[in-house]
């Protein structure tokens, strides 16, 4: 597979050692919940008998044992879902295709929350960024079994540190979510998953590549086999390199491989789902109170993959690259959102109605934000006055800054104060970006300019320096997804390629 640099952003960056290195860990982000996804809407397509018999093979854990001050358990059930990397269960052939060097981490690459509705006709997925800056419990150490006390860390460590039980621990005293079920998965199951049903379909408008996961897409739909679904979902030089747009991708993946489950006929063929079901059972570990009752209850849920039936978010984020003192770069949630966010799921009602403070129905002062590509907390911004008049680059720039662009906050002024319309200049490799920043700018001129970087340059004009407020493109929704894995021409540019 030939090499190529990554579409959006130069590998090359400050702290490039440390980087490198973590990419070697693998991000596949919502590949346990594929996984998931797939078994329970089987499970609900054949019947009890035949998912009693399989959900005996699953791996049993505890983390609930001796867990104290706990949320109120709710209406609905809640399921903590936990990808872990278990690169040592695949064969050193798939390692070097799919470029798994290295030694397994200790950690969970994946956190999310699913909340089934009490009436069995909504599932809501919430990821959780492995990054989050978090409190972590005092616990007893998994591996000295030494006490530790309260500290600060990565969400993604609880698990290394004291296991599944400090895992629910801290995502319960984050969210105040009670969770009901653990469930866990690694690499062998998310790729034999996709393998078992034949591969998976990705439409991609653009084409993607990105040499450290080996990832080379051409644009339009390609059929992923199991190690390449898994390129797709854990490649970290793509989406310019933010997390939000890495989870929308993944979920945008597990709505394709839902698709085909539901559209291949396997769910009601009882000898092609055992045998699906088999190779998602092999690498999953559950706790003891997760049955073929709650499999059956599960699949109930996500069975109707549609809008109406399930929706997919990521908790909203404050600060991407919050550095905090001894973990490096974290990010910070943003509490008030995230509050109604989780009050959404604890109440029971969708996902949608936690964007509008509760008792404010409709409530919203000022233009709705546009959605873009690119989270504007992404973006290095810029700004210089173009014209005569004096504070127009600080009020650009006080603007920007207020919708989430990372301005430098230092305007400075242009060699020109004639410039009649306000321009844009970006590097191509960062042509998502100057989009998003397009759309803050209506009627902006964008202009490339090669070898400049990360930092994107507005120069204000007399014309067409008016901001307005723009946010991150809402997590995936189903409808536009599952057009576009039964083959929507228009969100494929009119192409289809052969298998990658």
């Amino acid at each position: 597979m030939p090499r190529h640099t990554p579409g959006q952003r130069p590998s090359a960056a400050p702290r490039a050692a440390s980087r490198h290195a973590a990419s070697r860990r693998a991000r596949w982000g919502l590949r346990c919940a594929t996984a998931v996804s797939a078994l329970v809407l089987a499970a609900s397509g054949v019947g009890h008998a035949l998912v009693s018999g399989l959900d005996s093979g699953v791996d049993r854990i505890d983390p609930f044992h001796g867990l104290g001050d706990r949320p109120q358990s709710t209406d609905g059930t809640n399921l903590l879902v936990v990808g872990v990397d278990g690169r040592d269960r695949i064969s050193a052939d798939q390692r070097h295709a799919y470029r798994l060097g290295g030694a397994p981490c200790d950690c969970t690459d994946t956190l999310m929350l699913v909340h089934l509705a009490a009436d069995g006709g909504r599932a809501s997925v919430v990821s959780l960024p492995r990054d989050s800056y978090v409190r972590l419990p005092a616990h007893t150490d998994r591996k000295t079994g030494e006490r530790r006390p309260e500290r600060p860390g990565k969400l993604n460590a609880a698990y290394a540190a004291g296991g599944p039980k400090l895992t629910v621990r801290t995502v319960e005293r984050l969210t105040r979510v009670h969770v009901d079920h653990y469930l866990e998965v690694d690499f062998s199951s998310f790729m034999s998953t996709v393998d078992a049903l034949g591969g998976v379909e990705i439409c991609t408008p653009r084409p993607l590549r990105d040499r450290y996961s080996g990832l080379d897409l051409p644009a339009g739909t390609s059929r992923l086999n199991g190690g390449q679904a898994l390129q797709y979902v854990r490649a970290r030089h793509l989406d310019g390199g933010s997390d939000l747009g890495r989870v929308q991708r993944q979920q945008r993946f597990m709505a394709s491989l839902v698709a085909k489950a539901t559209d291949s006929g396997v769910l009601m063929n009882p000898v092609e789902f055992r045998r699906v079901a088999s190779s998602v059972l092999e690498s999953l570990r559950a706790d003891h109170g997760f049955g073929a009752d709650e499999m059956m209850a599960l699949g109930r849920g996500l069975r109707g993959f549609s809008p109406r039936s399930s929706e997919f978010s990521t908790v909203p984020l404050r600060d991407t690259d919050y550095r905090a003192p001894g973990l490096g770069s974290t990010v910070r949630w943003d509490e008030r959102k995230a509050a109604r966010l989780f009050t959404a799921l604890r109440e029971d009602r969708p996902l949608a109605q936690a964007a509008v403070p509760r008792g404010k129905p409709g409530a919203r002062r000022g233009p709705r934000p546009s959605p873009v590509e690119v989270a504007p907390s992404e973006i290095r911004v810029e700004v210089r006055n173009g014209t005569d008049r004096p504070g127009l680059g600080r009020r650009i720039d006080d603007r920007l800054r207020a919708t989430g662009f990372r301005t430098t906050g230092v305007p400075a002024n242009a060699r020109r104060d004639d410039v009649e319309r306000t321009t844009i200049e970006y590097d191509p490799r960062w042509d998502r970006s100057a989009r998003s920043l397009a759309a803050a700018l209506p009627g902006a001129r964008l202009r490339e300019s090669p070898g400049r970087g990360p930092v994107l340059t507005v120069t204000a004009g007399a014309r067409h320096h008016t901001v307005r407020p723009v946010r991150a493109a809402d997590p995936v929704s189903n409808a536009s997804e599952l057009r576009s894995v039964r083959g929507d021409e228009v969100n494929c540019g009119g192409k289809k390629s052969p298998g990658a």
